[in-house]
């Protein structure tokens, strides 16, 4: 049974916390979860080194029991036995704005409020304005916000895609009668946001693989159930995916996978070239248009050669000049290129993993170094580091690079440009650590002109390698602040700063269009996680498509290099 880590920890603590709020248990107690969430936080220590929970300040008795529990086994029966006393409609009600556990407890006890539409109704009875702590204002925002809560947006974020993709595959893998799928779509070729999933299946037997999808766990609705293809809406928890699979013949298989995939622009090209030969493509084989001779594939690589052209990678399938430049071979970045990852958070700040679990984690992937960078002591709510404490982790990291002959772990720190453009450590720290990564955590509000300022400053200081999240924005959610990426690409290459792409797949910022425009100006890119857990580190795979999508090559991104070409890199105006 997988034990919780310290993040995991926190956050079941502060669900508990909510749960009790809602269900109107009093203040004390609720507070006693919060207080324990935040005593854990503060601890630079990973929970096995702890102990003792009940050793800290802030954790008491019955808290240090529940985190024993999460230790142990995982799972917290308070938080089971919580969750099956309160209707499931709820938990979604905390993504309105101005809701939280306090307020939907009140409207769950005293207007029998469980979920988006009976909250909807309460508020059109303007029963919801007499409640204390409410009023006439509240009730029309909250209106307001059901309104854009309940449509559907026309894609979802890759972010939301990835798991469900993953759950799918797992579950295709188990069926009966399939003898190869894959997925295609806008998903396959890297976009940010997906319409839908799109996977292609080749069996002999569509009726039985059918039956068998047709009957998968989590369908909301089969909107079509056709002898080749099937359409679904999946659902899971309150995301609705839809999802469409197709059933060919193995022969069939490669023309019909790249049809999918797309895009539409580069599918017209090809036909185009097609045309040119006297032949015409469908999603079942090239045909000879003089002849009707139907031509199939084992692999796109045997496909694309039959149009003279070398293998063309879905991320640059968008009709943009793609077809000229793969008349030959054109290496883009791949994930075996990586060999570290530099930027990551641990237990010392607000990563859920020790230092020893990313170091061995990193090690696992293959990689030949990585840096520790977290947060600097102006992000007090990512309990961000004093200097002491950086000065004792990077003591720490020291010690471990001990351990190794074929692996280094730089020093290093995520630290923050402040409001009036200051950095959060003077030159006499940031002149000894390692990899020194600058970036904007706050004052979103600032105009352009001043967050250029800002980051003009940190990147003329000669010990800042890296700027991270250039733009702060997070897909779907937040636009981000306002920044001249023109500009700020042209101050990277003039002051040999770095610019990261940040894999975490909320982000992916840089985006593909600005590090295509980064790498023709000249700029280095860096694709890193931003973990914040060993798994985030997984998210590799998800930068280095962006990467892809943005033409990137393997020289331009540094942590393709080895650990001595980076470090004369980033030294060489120190």
């Amino acid at each position: 049974m997988k034990k919780a880590n310290k993040k995991e920890i926190i956050n079941a603590l502060e669900s508990i916390a909510v749960y009790l709020e809602i269900k109107g248990e009093n203040s004390f107690k609720v507070s006693a979860y919060r207080k324990a969430a935040n005593a854990l936080e503060r601890d630079e220590r990973t929970i096995d080194d702890i102990k003792d929970p009940a050793s800290l300040q802030g954790i008491g008795k019955g808290t240090a029991g529940v985190i024993d529990e999460l230790v142990q086994t995982g799972e917290s029966s308070l938080l089971k036995e919580l969750k099956n006393d309160l209707p499931d409609g709820l938990l979604p009600l905390l993504k309105l704005p101005g809701l939280g556990g306090k307020k939907i407890g009140k409207l769950y006890r005293e207007l029998e409020v469980v979920d988006v539409s009976t909250l909807r109704k309460a508020c059109e009875e303007k029963k919801v304005q007499v409640l204390p702590g409410f009023g006439e204002k509240t009730e029309e925002k909250i209106l307001a916000a059901l309104e854009e809560f309940g449509k559907r947006p026309e894609r979802l974020t890759i972010a939301q895609m990835i798991p469900v993709a993953e759950l799918i595959k797992d579950r295709l893998n188990e069926m009966d009668g399939i003898i190869r799928f894959q997925l295609a779509g806008s998903f396959r070729r890297g976009r940010e946001t997906v319409k839908d999933l799109d996977f292609i299946l080749s069996t002999k037997e569509p009726e039985i693989v059918g039956e068998q999808i047709a009957t998968m766990k989590n369908i909301k609705e089969v909107i079509g159930h056709g002898e080749t293809k099937i359409s679904l809406e999946l659902q899971f928890d309150d995301l609705i995916v839809p999802v469409d699979f197709r059933m060919v013949t193995d022969e069939e298989f490669i023309t019909t996978l790249h049809h999918f995939t797309g895009s539409k622009d580069h599918n017209v090209l090809l036909r185009q070239r097609a045309k040119e030969k006297g032949e015409k493509i469908s999603e079942y084989g090239v045909v000879q248009e003089d002849t009707g001779e139907v031509k199939t594939f084992q692999s796109e690589e045997e496909f694309f050669k039959h149009f003279g052209l070398t293998y063309i990678p879905p991320e640059v399938r968008e009709g943009r000049g793609e077809l000229e430049v793969y008349t030959e071979n054109h290496p883009l970045i791949d994930l075996g290129d990586i060999r570290s990852d530099l930027h990551m958070h641990t237990t010392w700040s607000d990563g859920g993993n020790a230092i020893e679990e990313m170091i061995e984690a990193c090690r696992e992937r293959g990689y030949e170094y990585m840096a520790i960078t977290d947060h600097s002591k102006f992000l007090r709510v990512a309990n961000g580091l004093t200097i002491d404490q950086l000065l004792r982790q990077h003591e720490e990291v020291r010690k471990q690079n001990e351990k190794f002959s074929d692996f280094t772990i730089f020093t290093g720190i995520e630290m923050d440009i402040l409001p009036d453009g200051t950095l959060d450590y003077e030159e006499e720290i940031l002149k000894n650590i390692d990899f020194v990564i600058a970036s904007i955590h706050s004052a979103f509000h600032q105009d352009e002109k001043t967050i250029m300022k800002r980051f003009k400053r940190a990147m003329e200081n000669p010990h800042v390698a890296m700027i991270a999240h250039p733009t702060g924005r997070v897909i779907g959610r937040r636009d981000g602040y306002s920044v001249d990426l023109d500009q700020l690409i042209e101050m990277a290459v003039e002051t040999d700063t770095i610019l990261e792409l940040n894999a975490n797949p909320n982000r992916l910022d840089l985006s593909a269009e600005w590090v295509e425009k980064a790498q023709a100006a000249g700029a280095k890119i860096a694709i890193n996680t931003d973990a914040h857990h060993v798994a985030w580190l997984n998210h590799m795979q998800v930068g280095v498509k962006t990467a892809r999508r943005g033409w990137l090559k393997k020289e331009t991104v540094v942590n393709t290099w080895s650990s001595d070409e980076l470090r004369r890199f980033i030294n060489k105006h120190r």
